[in-house]
């Protein structure tokens, strides 16, 4: 049977303050990890929601999105048209409805 090493904690006598002999500080997360997290987030995945199903605190996961945006490049100026756009099929679908109230009837 192998043994764990274990940390001693100890108090102080004149203070009363409790320490360890040594500090073993967390490792922290994998980039894969990370990676995952963000895509789940950009895919519309809640923080909260990835927080149940990867086991990341959802401040942790807030942190790594408002890092990466810090990364993203300013956005354009109003003025400036972009060569590419983007149109939301959904927002097509909502303005191309042949019924204007529900059930069909008017």
């Amino acid at each position: 049977m192998e043994s764990e090493e274990v940390n001693a904690h100890y108090i102080c006598i004149s203070c009363d303050r409790q320490f360890i002999d040594v500090y073993d500080p967390p490792k922290g997360y994998s980039q894969e990890l990370k990676q995952e997290c963000l895509k789940m987030y950009l895919n519309g995945m809640g923080f909260r929601a990835i927080e149940r199903v990867k086991g990341v605190h959802h401040t942790t996961i807030i942190h790594w999105v408002k890092k990466l945006g810090e990364q993203l490049p300013d956005v354009p100026k109003e003025d400036v048209v972009p060569a590419v756009g983007e149109l939301d099929e959904l927002e097509t679908f909502v303005g191309s409805k042949k019924t204007k109230s529900g059930c069909g009837q008017q």
